[in-house]
């Protein structure tokens, strides 16, 4: 495998204090894969919880730097994980760029006016003139990174701009997305407009997010498995290609769920590491990314409802699966509901691990 060098992570750690999860992050053999989980600071934590029912409003604890800071801390604090990763929502770049939504409780984001045509998307702000109003993320960012007081990195992040779309024209969660993926067909020109704009948008916020504090990036294609693999191909890979080149003094990850379909393609994006779901075994992975990309993920996020004994089988089946080269984490975000005590054998077991 090439190993590109940690000092690609230009950030505040110095080559001798590098972290395990940053030198994980840029291709370096280390003694044990780091080990984080997406949606690890949420509702499996009772801190959290206290300080969530401070804010009605799901947006108004968001938009506030100093409570999405303690979140963002809470994991690490109470479980011990190797990376920090920023509280915060994917959706708040469409609402920079004019496209308010709500968060309803247990249902989740709905979006009062959507995207339909191409007059709605010359409304859109884009670019910097959206993302300058984010900046109460990189308030959070700069808190948080003050407080972590260089314990461990810090992970910054974004929707990868086919997910964001997908929530501007369906206007929320879909078992379909019809709407969205209507527009590919029925009016690319205009897709592709929407998609350029979001990217835009997007490069300024993790622009925004590593002058801040970020160490790490990753973009979250949560509906990548709902296209076809040509559309994909057209309406994905080339906007993650943008944002991957327009931040190259960062390590960035790209996790887009389902796209089984899309591992060639997203092995040759400017990335370094992968993050693959439950569906994808690490080898098929690796066959299809090539040597040169670290993969992150992947055990099954109901493995947490097991018993201790087994998610530690688990865990160390996974871990050896996957081989050196490895960040462990979930093949998906921790669902609300997991017992705090399958987290921690999960995070206890990778931590013991060694090569």
């Amino acid at each position: 495998m090439t190993e590109p060098t940690a000092e690609k992570a230009k950030s505040s750690f110095t080559q001798t204090t590098t972290p395990l999860f940053l030198r994980a992050a840029t291709g370096e053999l280390t003694e044990r894969p780091p080990v984080w989980l997406m949606r690890q600071a949420g509702r499996i934590l009772p801190q959290y919880r206290a300080l969530r029912a401070r804010f009605p409003d799901f947006k108004v604890f968001v938009k506030t730097p100093e409570a999405a800071a303690e979140a963002t801390l809470q994991p690490v604090d109470e479980l011990g994980v190797d990376a920090a990763i920023i509280f915060s929502d994917i959706l708040v770049i469409p609402e920079a760029m004019g496209l308010d939504y709500e968060m309803v409780e247990a249902k989740g984001p709905r979006f009062p006016k959507v995207i339909e045509g191409k007059g709605d998307i010359e409304q859109l702000r884009s670019g910097h003139a959206a993302a300058g109003s984010l900046e109460y993320v990189f308030d959070a960012l700069k808190i948080a990174k003050k407080d972590l007081e260089g314990r461990v990195p810090l992970i910054g992040f974004a929707g990868a701009p086919w997910t964001i779309f997908a929530y501007m024209v369906e206007g929320g969660g879909s078992k379909t997305f019809s709407r969205a993926r209507r527009m590919l067909y029925a009016a690319p020109e205009a897709a592709h407009t929407l998609l350029q704009k979001i990217t835009d948008t997007t490069i300024e916020y993790l622009k925004g997010q590593v002058a801040s504090g970020a160490d790490l990036l990753q973009l979250f294609d949560s509906w990548a498995g709902e296209l076809p693999p040509e559309h994909y191909r057209i309406f994905a890979i080339p906007y993650l290609q943008q944002i991957c080149e327009a931040l190259p003094d960062v390590p960035k990850t790209v996790f887009a769920k389902g796209a089984w379909f899309a591992l060639e393609d997203i092995g040759e994006l400017p990335c370094e590491v992968v993050g693959l779901d439950w569906n994808i075994p690490p080898a098929f992975a690796r066959a299809r990314v090539g040597e040169g990309k670290v993969l992150q993920g992947n055990l099954d996020p109901c493995c947490l409802y097991a018993h201790p004994d087994v998610i530690a089988t688990e865990t160390g089946e996974m871990i050896r699966r996957f081989g050196r080269h490895h960040i462990a984490n979930l093949g998906h975000g921790v669902y609300p509901d997991t017992p705090l005590d399958g987290v921690r054998a999960f995070v206890d077991t990778v931590k013991s691990f060694s090569w």
